[in-house]
């Protein structure tokens, strides 16, 4: 058995944490994972029905919820492995599928609210079985590859996996920026155009 604690864990994170669980029992066993709300469990127990994963809970009080997942010979997998796996092979083609990113903000609300779900949505990038071919940050979204940003370790994973990460070089500027860019290269708005031409599907968040 492997016990998870995400305890205070924004979404998506309680998921996440939760599948590399599983990908450490290596095809069969046991996840326990601690929550503390009731729509972390719900989203657990998705997870596990698309699966075909076993799945129960217990709540143990208004703040702890315990769910079970019960993992049997079901198909186990490493994403960044098998993601860099497909990226190298020259027999599957890959969609040229771009996210873009033009706030520090994701939607509209309370800004700090904002700011974590655009958080929690990087967070979820990462942990995709097959990244972006690219990622592009333009307007107040360069904030997110610059100095102080909370995603930086996050954008380093996708970046590991495959994924081009470009930041509006006019943009970094007009915010202050141009120094402190921490992760990604620069790019301008014309090969921003070519790459969105160019796109099998663009993601924006």
């Amino acid at each position: 058995m492997i016990k998870v604690n995400a305890i205070g864990d924004a979404c998506p994170i309680p998921v996440v944490k939760t599948k590399n669980a599983i990908r450490e029992l290596g095809g069969s066993g046991v996840v326990e994972v601690s929550v503390d709300n009731e729509i972390a469990v719900q989203n657990l127990l998705k997870m596990a029905k698309q699966k075909e994963y076993e799945a129960s809970f217990e709540k143990k009080s208004n703040t702890e919820y315990i769910v079970t997942i019960n993992v049997n010979g079901g198909e186990v997998s490493d994403a960044k492995p098998v993601a860099k796996e497909i990226a190298k092979s020259d027999e599957i083609k890959l969609k040229e599928t771009i996210v873009v990113i033009d706030s520090d903000k994701m939607g509209e609300g309370d800004e700090e609210f904002s700011k974590t779900l655009l958080k929690g949505f990087i967070y979820a990038l990462s942990s995709q079985d097959i990244p972006p071919a690219k990622i592009l940050f333009y307007n107040t979204g360069v904030r997110i590859t610059t100095e102080g940003s909370a995603s930086i370790e996050d954008l380093k994973v996708l970046e590991k996996a495959g994924a081009k990460i470009y930041s509006c070089g006019a943009c970094l500027n007009n915010y202050g920026l141009s120094e402190k860019l921490s992760v990604g290269e620069v790019t301008n708005m014309y090969d921003i155009v070519s790459y969105l031409m160019e796109a099998d599907l663009v993601i924006r968040p």
